[in-house]
């Protein structure tokens, strides 16, 4: 039995999947889709960021002037998760406040998914890669003992080169995760802050509505 067992065992340390070698090549590999996500994103953001000051005092002004067609090809000018939602909103402003604030819930999820694409892939490595680094250290331990087994007479060297070998592992899954993390915190970070300007901008448009003050008969009075 105990021969049919050690057979066994060296059978599947012959496999490719007991091979901690291919462990370090899949880390690289979401090492480098890691980072390719994380520059993809910060220029993303950086290309669709706006002055929301600037942009809420402008879009104040043409609701208060009535003029809500100015309004919407002002905010079409931009393509942020801002502008994008409340033009969502303002296009069917006829519906009434309550249904335009319904519109604008939908309009935010839908920007919102657009903005946080990919940040999925960053978590997943980030609590993972962890993981996989230590599987690819406990592979190599595997591998070290086997060595030992079967050449006694260099075991010491055997067992403390194998095991720091296997560390390797464990230290380049830390090196992966930890930059996923810190990056998918600050993406985080620049997609809370983009929804809580939406919030703003999307609350003006809000208030002129509710008011009255954003029709488009002000501005045929005021004439």
């Amino acid at each position: 039995m105990n021969q049919t067992n050690s057979g066994l065992i060296a059978t599947l340390l012959e496999l490719p999947v007991f091979q901690a070698e291919w462990v370090l090549w899949l880390l690289i590999a979401l090492s480098l889709a890691s980072v390719a996500v994380m520059v993809e994103r910060f220029l993303f953001y950086r290309t669709h960021a706006i002055d929301i000051d600037a942009v809420r005092s402008r879009f104040r002004e043409l609701l208060d002037d009535g003029d809500l067609a100015a309004a919407a090809d002002y905010l079409k000018s931009y393509d942020s998760l801002e502008t994008n939602t409340v033009l969502f909103g303002l296009r069917d402003y006829a519906r009434g406040p309550d249904s335009v604030e319904d519109l604008l819930l939908g309009a935010a999820q839908k920007e919102r998914a657009r903005y946080e694409r990919r940040l999925s892939f960053l978590a997943t490595v980030a609590s993972n890669a962890p993981f996989i680094g230590l599987f690819g250290t406990v592979l190599g331990i595997i591998r070290a003992f086997k060595d030992l087994s079967s050449n006694m007479a260099e075991a010491s060297g055997a067992v403390m080169g194998g095991i720091a070998e296997a560390l390797v592992a464990t230290a380049v899954g830390l090196l992966v995760a930890i930059p996923a993390v810190v990056a998918f915190n600050v993406l985080k970070g620049r997609v809370k802050d983009a929804v809580n300007d939406g919030q703003l901008l999307a609350a003006t448009l809000l208030a002129a509505l509710k008011s009255g003050e954003a029709s488009p008969h002000n501005q045929e009075e005021g004439a």
